[in-house]
């Protein structure tokens, strides 16, 4: 097995290679920081990456999702005036040219520029900051809005079909494989009480009502780089999911994940709220970079998506917990409850605000056309 400085060496990276440390916080990948030393002395810094085999068996399929994006992302941003170094994920190619290594036992290597003065954030300092991550995610579904969506391979099968989610959840009820049915009787109603929301979006898309777009697929706050002097978002990361879906799961996805007054696993539901502010500026950010491609459909469907995430996500705790916690890593045996509820009470709230979030979506939408407006 190669050590970590001679995978490094590898790559074309610039100078050469002095430290590789591991670097971040991901619970999926292998994340390390390749420092560099120019011949002039200074130091320059890659992001150098094993891909996890469990949950990405086919890590070749998802390269090759990640080259062509990164490679069509790279002209958007060049098209449009921007830095491409800063703004988008640029692969760093071996020294035989290759665009990632793959090892003789299986392992998958690649490495990507260090976005310098940049950092990750779990939640977010204020409204602004959210409200500008959001347009980032929209950019970043813009931005590859003549990309051929479903020329992507399928990383993670079915991934945001909640109606097949649902019958998962449904098997892990029947097969009650922890024994941990009998103490969850309420937790189980929520969810059956709402399969018939489950194929909103999927139902849609099979339609034709809304368009197939190239989707993120896990955009949570830490998955865009913020400049750690400005607060702007200046890069989304993890391309590990994009794959064809709706811009409806990015959007969803993004409000679940930053619109909670508490922490993901906050045992105390009386600290969990539903920020509709947050969701507000979300929105406004969000619709101001996705740009004049939005559809009528779609905008009706945003606040619905977002309590649709938020559901999807509660009932994958919930179906994990059944199955004994073998998905998600868990610290103590209720954990993965715990975080279900916090999902739920979520979902109740944005139910009960549902008429006024489609009103905030509405607004954000006429505040975006009219700020495009203005440009022109």
């Amino acid at each position: 097995m190669k050590m970590l400085s001679d995978i490094a060496a590898l790559f074309a990276f610039e100078g050469v290679c002095f430290d590789v440390s591991p670097y971040g916080n991901g619970h999926i990948n292998d994340t390390y920081a390749a420092s560099c030393r120019r011949g002039d002395g200074t130091a320059v810094r890659y992001i150098l990456q094993k891909l996890n085999p469990y949950v990405f068996p086919d890590r070749r399929g998802l390269m090759r999702n990640m080259i062509a994006v990164t490679e069509f992302l790279r002209r958007s941003v060049l098209q449009r005036g921007g830095d491409p170094e800063r703004e988008c994920l640029n692969l760093i190619p071996l020294k035989d040219g290759s665009r990632y290594y793959e090892s003789p036992d299986g392992d998958v290597w690649r490495a990507t520029q260090f976005i310098e003065n940049t950092d990750a954030y779990l939640v977010a300092d204020d409204a602004e900051m959210y409200k500008d991550a959001g347009r980032a995610f929209g950019e970043f579904v813009n931005g590859l809005a003549g990309f051929d969506a479903t020329s992507l391979f399928e990383v993670i099968p079915r991934f945001h079909d909640t109606a097949n989610r649902y019958n998962t959840f449904e098997a892990a009820v029947k097969a009650d494989r922890a024994g941990r049915l009998v103490g969850v009787p309420d937790e189980v109603r929520f969810v059956t009480d709402r399969k018939k929301m489950c194929p909103l979006v999927t139902n849609a898309l099979a339609a034709g009502e809304i368009p197939v777009r190239v989707t993120h697929n896990d955009t949570k706050l830490n998955n865009v780089l913020i400049d750690v002097d400005t607060k702007k978002a200046v890069c989304v990361i993890d391309l590990d999911t994009v794959m064809a879906g709706s811009m409806l799961y990015d959007f969803g996805d993004g409000v679940r994940a930053g619109c909670s007054t508490a922490k993901e696993d906050e045992p105390d539901l009386d600290k969990v709220h539903f920020d509709e502010n947050l969701f507000r500026a979300y929105a406004q950010g969000f619709l101001d970079g996705l740009g004049d491609g939005v559809t009528e459909k779609e905008l009706a469907l945003m606040a619905k998506s977002a309590v649709l995430m938020t559901f999807e996500c509660g009932m994958r705790f919930l179906t994990d917990y059944l199955d004994g916690d073998v998905y998600f890593k868990t610290a103590y045996p209720e954990h993965n409850l715990v975080r279900a509820r916090t999902q739920f009470r979520m979902v109740e709230e944005m139910e009960k605000l549902l008429p006024q979030m489609e009103r905030d979506v509405a607004q954000a939408a006429k505040a975006a056309r009219e700020k495009r407006e203005k440009r022109k």
